[in-house]
């Protein structure tokens, strides 16, 4: 993602139109490419650390699934807004991120074990502040990719909660 800012950034190019537009023909490529574009350093920078903090907790702790929890949370994610986002270009990763977050702590709910349910707490204390992005207060935000991703990490950990 940050190889694709900063070409945005150095050829002045910008690819908001290769984010999710719900319900158009072109808009599917989002589902792809959505996680990867930006609309400036602070969108980026805020994407940045949850993403390598919760990437690394999921691929730390749950390796053997976290490839497939990885993906189902990137490409539902994206799924879910084209069907029912608001018709405008989503982009950013924080649906990914929304989504990991959503599968650490519902995995451990699920699975009932004693390592997956501290890792529940232990997001939901660092990151249980995230609640507030489901909401639809700022217009220019898609709360959507965050609903949706908190869906899909949702439907990860139910999935997958008898796989070690």
């Amino acid at each position: 993602m940050w190889a694709v800012f900063v070409f945005e950034y150095y050829t002045s190019f910008e690819l908001a139109f290769l984010g999710v537009r719900p319900r158009t023909l072109d808009g599917l490529i989002g589902i792809f490419t959505m996680p990867l574009i930006h609309g400036d350093f602070g969108h980026i920078a805020s994407n940045t650390i949850p993403l390598i903090v919760l990437g690394s907790t999921l691929y730390l702790f749950y390796d053997k699934i976290a490839p497939k929890v990885f993906l189902q949370c990137y490409f539902l994610t994206g799924i879910l807004i084209w069907i029912v986002g608001r018709d405008y270009y989503h982009i950013g990763a924080s649906g990914l991120i929304y989504g990991i977050a959503s599968f650490l702590i519902f995995f451990g709910f699920f699975r009932k074990d004693f390592k997956s349910i501290i890792i529940s707490i232990v997001i939901i204390i660092f990151y249980g502040g995230m609640v507030y992005g489901l909401l639809p207060i700022d217009s220019k935000v898609s709360f959507e990719g965050h609903l949706m991703g908190a869906v899909a990490g949702l439907i990860a950990a139910f999935t997958l909660r008898n796989k070690k």
